[in-house]
């Protein structure tokens, strides 16, 4: 029945999370498929939807599924909202291994419009299992021109690429005579079109010799391996892609021709990468660069195939991840290496007490942004044992000191190191604000509270109702535990653990970010937190931030974003030179740090998340909740990536006497909107054009709920 064809085609297809499935092989016999519902009418949702899966292309085409055809599926009667339109799955013949199969889906909205069918979207199977793995990409190369080639001297050529990425050399060269040419490749410079050929620590350089022929020959440069970044723990590239090092600048010396611009190319490595799935912009130039350094840092550090440390280990960290994660979800509508490198990380753990913990936020981040529940029912008995919960102590509290793990507990964690778990808190040490350690440590009490928030949470949507209470109350019991024996009574500011007198930066940080500081104590902890700066590392940052938000400190919040101190992403872009965050906020800190780790770049997910204020209120952003908190800018607007489309913001504002957003949602969404209380006097609220009442919550005025399309929100 093809008549009222009035609505849109579905776009942004996914089979199992991936946007590309036929540059893999799936192992999963029953993929999961979802797509992006296109209408632009407000309060758009789709009623129904009708999914195809052919063994061919041209079966689709005279809409045939041989191997499935759902039929019409509408949503539930009991459902007042919409259809689903992700993580639907297959329900057909069974699927082959090592097969390629087509699927296409169709939808129908609330006005009882028919879209045409999206464009087919192709996938492979490998050898199918039951427990199957997160399927995922090979990394792709890129080919880049420079910026600038400069002719320092007769055979000497400086090249200048604008931005450092991982890979090779490609370059067309015109000798005269057969010889060799030294290909210079490094990430700093010793001055004017000067490539600095010892850096020190970690930063890399590297001179190859390549053997030239007489007349025009193209050379791609073959680098030698790093023992270190290809040892044993690290994660291997595939010999075919070649080897790969983090580089902008390039000096060709030798007798050749000067080349061209469009003849030499930047082979970059990276994950699949969509450069305009995200944008943003502002009033304040130092946060826009901050925004475009961090957007990079989570393209360029994908290189691996998995989320790695940095050039010099290429090992996946918990608490790398953890920000990598939230920080690739703001960039890009990517979910499968962050979920593959959650999965590499259950079974390849790290020592620190806190990154074991780390796995749980991991799990439940992945949840939030996807809604596929399927990796969190795989790995629960995992993610129990990753709470720490086996060394807490009769009041809850757990210490790796008191009560060091078991070889039972170690097996569930699938330890297999012999570096014993240790506390970590903050890294390089020196960035501890003086921390002292003790065997039972707030900032890992902090995090195992957080923990536990998550595995209820967990639970609860897995139908593991007795473990949710068991997490509940265990959680009640840390946090009781916590603000009456690592709180300092008088001062009402947490020490550093227990039996200590001294108050870090990051005995505060983290329990403001995960919700343990009492209403009566808030005053204080701030206080104290801006008393001590960006006294943290870069990792710190990330909590730092996120608790200053949580409490509502927008402007000290920007203010330390947009800081033009030693401590601060501007350092690095300015005074450094990296178009890449660094491991540590300057070398002085961290003298063997790499300058291309993405734990540094917290600001991709701050300022989508919190800044810009779009997060998931439900799994798979159903809900979305619009929460700006501007500060002091001026105007900001930004494109934030979800599953289920692109979410558009943009305000501007009069500080304390107006402010004015736009917000353009998705179809198949509703929203919780949040907007700034004007400090003084009577608030009028328009919604649409149309004054309304808004409701109260905190410092804030809601509207909710609001339905997709384009909206306009006023406060004056």
């Amino acid at each position: 029945m093809l008549e009222n064809i009035t609505a849109l085609p579905p776009t942004g297809l996914l089979c199992d999370l991936l946007e590309f499935p036929e540059r893999t092989r799936l192992t999963n016999p029953c993929p999961n498929f979802g797509w992006v519902v296109r209408d632009a009418a407000p309060n758009a949702r789709a009623t129904a939807y009708r999914i195809l899966v052919a063994t061919r292309a041209d079966l689709l085409r005279r809409e045939t599924g041989d191997l499935w055809d759902s039929g019409r599926v509408a949503s539930p009667a009991n459902r007042r909202r919409f259809a689903a339109s992700l993580n639907v799955p297959y329900d057909g013949r069974p699927l082959r291994s090592n097969r390629t199969y087509h699927w296409q889906v169709r939808t129908w909205n609330h006005r009882g419009e028919i879209s045409p069918w999206s464009m087919p979207q192709r996938f492979r199977t490998g050898r199918l299992a039951t427990t199957a793995v997160t399927a995922g990409y090979l990394p792709e190369q890129h080919c880049f021109t420079p910026l600038e080639v400069v002719a320092v001297a007769p055979g000497h050529t400086f090249i200048d690429f604008g931005k450092a990425a991982f890979g090779t050399i490609e370059i067309v060269l015109t000798c005269r005579k057969a010889g060799t040419v030294e290909v210079h490749l490094g990430e700093v410079l010793s001055g004017p079109h000067a490539l600095n050929r010892e850096p020190g620590g970690s930063r890399r350089y590297r001179m190859v010799p390549v053997r030239v022929a007489a007349g025009t020959r193209t050379y791609r440069v073959a680098l030698p391996k790093d023992a270190r970044n290809t040892g044993p723990s690290a994660v291997r590239i595939p010999a075919r892609l070649g080897v790969v090092m983090p580089f902008r600048y390039a000096e060709i010396v030798g007798r050749h021709r000067l080349p061209r611009p469009d003849e030499v190319r930047q082979i970059a490595l990276t994950y699949p990468f969509n450069d305009r799935a995200a944008s943003f912009g502002s009033s304040c130039q130092v946060l826009n660069d901050v925004w475009d350094l961090c957007h990079h840092t989570i393209k360029a550090t994908s290189f691996a195939g998995l989320y790695v440390d940095g050039d010099r280990e290429r090992i996946p960290y918990e608490a790398d991840a953890y920000i990598n994660q939230l920080g690739h979800y703001g960039c890009d509508r990517e979910f499968s290496l962050a979920r593959r490198t959650h999965e590499y990380l259950i079974t390849h753990p790290n020592w620190p007490t806190e990154w074991l913990m780390f796995s749980v936020l991991l799990a439940w981040a992945d949840y939030e942004y996807t809604g596929d529940l399927r990796s969190l029912a795989r790995f629960y008995p995992d993610l129990q044992a990753k709470t720490l919960t086996a060394l807490a102590r009769p009041d809850g509290l757990i210490s790796v000191a008191e009560h060091p793990p078991t070889a039972e507990l170690l097996a569930d964690l699938h330890y297999t190191l012999e570096t014993p778990i240790r506390d970590i808190v903050d890294w390089p040490p020196c960035e501890r604000d003086g921390y002292e350690l003790v065997a039972v440590n707030t900032v890992v009490n902090a995090l195992h509270y957080r923990a536990l928030t998550c595995m209820r949470h967990i639970a609860l949507v897995l139908g593991k109702r007795n473990d949710a209470r068991r997490y509940a109350a265990r959680r009640a019991r840390v946090r009781a535990a916590i603000l009456s024996k690592l709180v300092d009574k008088s001062r009402r500011l947490f020490v550093d653990g227990l039996g200590s007198v001294h108050s870090s930066l990051h005995a505060s940080l983290f329990p403001l970010a995960f919700g343990l500081v009492p209403a009566a104590m808030r005053p204080d902890v701030l206080a104290f937190i801006r008393s001590r700066g960006m006294a943290c590392s870069v990792y710190g940052a990330q909590f730092l931030l996120e608790g200053l938000y949580e409490a509502g400190e927008a402007d000290y919040a920007l203010s330390l974003l947009t800081a033009r101190t030693e401590r601060s992403w501007s350092h690095m872009i300015y005074e450094v030179g990296s178009t890449i965050a660094l491991e540590a906020w300057d070398n002085r800190f961290k003298p063997n740090q790499d300058w291309n780790h993405p734990w540094g770049a917290a600001p991709a997910n701050i300022i989508p998340r919190y800044l810009m204020g779009v997060r998931p209120l439900e799994p798979g952003f159903g809900r979305i909740l619009i929460h700006p908190q501007p500060g002091s800018l001026d105007h900001a607007t930004m494109t934030v990536p979800t599953i289920r489309g692109p979410v558009c913001v943009g305000f501007r504002q009069e500080p304390g006497r107006a402010f004015h957003m736009e917000v353009d949602l998705p179809a198949n969404t509703v929203a919780r909107v949040l907007l700034p209380r004007l400090r003084a006097g009577k608030k009028a609220v328009r919604f649409d054009d149309r004054a309304v009442r808004a409701a109260t919550a905190g410092r804030c005025l809601a509207i909710d709920p609001v339905g997709s399309g384009r909206h306009r929100f006023e406060v004056s």
